[in-house]
């Protein structure tokens, strides 16, 4: 497998110790990857550019995977102004004769993506980010609050918000089949998670870009840390919106490409279709290139069609790249 010729290291930033893998020379790119999810949700993409010259690299996000050293019993430290800052230390410490690198996100990866380009526009050449639109900041009204008054009490992201809950109902479906779950979703409707029953008893059929092997990588690694790291992300979600008032009404000023499979839960949420298509996304960001709808495709678009979105990245920056 491909994944072994990649190097790993321990990068010490902003306080923790984070693992980063990476491949390649050239100039560089930060792939950020969502939930629950790892660095290895990007083995395509890294391998790919590597080959085709750029340095790619992927780091586990605080609280997933290798990366160690913040208390996962405290959310406040996963908000977006600690991840970003662990972002641009890391960038400080291991690209710094490099003013601006290129970006993709996926998932939580492009939240936190917006919001580096929000905080810091300085430091992103260009982005491809995937499945989470920008969303700008709604003055009057709290995140979860908004999410319970429109999905009710058992979506997923309002059930992930009571410390300790989720991790006991995940620990009983058992690591590997809530990963199973998950990484095989394909229904474009809103995820709910019953309590006490999170899942139902379908057995998973794992589809053809998804191999054993891949699903115990991930397995693997959440058996050592748990869910709580990935759930206070979702935590946090108040207290980013607390933090972020300062950038209300600010727009994303960095060139970007979007990518959403139409099977995307996110892409099938209320009004996002309008929002994405029909102008509201370009007014938030004004450099918004281009935006790529995959038809039949899910929400771990990078893994299921990676030559796909290979190409798409690639095409992307080759275009900022002679610069």
């Amino acid at each position: 497998m491909e994944e072994y010729d990649f190097d790993h290291k321990i990068v010490e930033v902003n306080g923790i110790n984070m693992h980063v893998v990476e491949k390649g020379q050239g100039p560089f790119v930060l792939f950020i990857h969502g939930f629950p999810e790892l660095w290895y949700s990007w083995r395509h993409q890294i391998s790919f550019m590597a080959k085709h010259g750029y340095r790619a690299v992927a780091p586990d996000l605080r609280g997933y995977g290798d990366t160690t050293g913040v208390p996962k019993d405290d959310p406040s430290k996963f908000s977006s102004l600690r991840v970003v800052g662990d972002l641009v230390e890391l960038l400080n410490s291991i690209v710094p004769e490099e003013d601006k690198v290129f970006v993709v996100g996926h998932d939580w990866g492009a939240l936190i993506a917006w919001n580096l380009c929000l905080l810091r526009p300085d430091k992103v050449k260009a982005l491809v980010n995937m499945s989470v639109p920008f969303s700008p900041r709604n003055p009057k009204r709290k995140p979860i609050e908004s999410l319970k008054a429109i999905y009710g009490d058992d979506y997923y992201i309002v059930r992930f918000q009571e410390p300790g809950v989720m991790e006991a109902e995940f620990a009983k479906t058992g690591t590997k089949k809530v990963l199973e779950k998950f990484l095989t979703y394909r229904n474009p409707g809103p995820l709910y998670l019953p309590k006490g029953k999170p899942f139902d008893d379908s057995p998973v059929i794992l589809p053809s870009w998804l191999s054993q092997k891949e699903v115990d990588y991930f397995a693997s690694k959440y058996e050592q840390t748990g869910f709580t790291g990935g759930f206070n992300y979702y935590r946090a979600l108040d207290l980013n919106w607390e933090l972020t008032a300062a950038w209300s009404g600010a727009k994303v000023k960095v060139p970007v490409k979007f990518i959403v499979g139409d099977l995307d839960l996110t892409y099938n949420a209320p009004g996002a279709k309008d929002y994405i298509n029909k102008g509201g996304m370009k007014k938030d960001v004004p450099l918004l290139e281009k935006v790529v709808i995959l038809e039949n495709v899910g929400h771990f678009l990078q893994q299921e069609k990676p030559h796909e979105i290979n190409k798409h990245i690639h095409d992307f920056f080759k275009g900022f790249s002679s610069t």
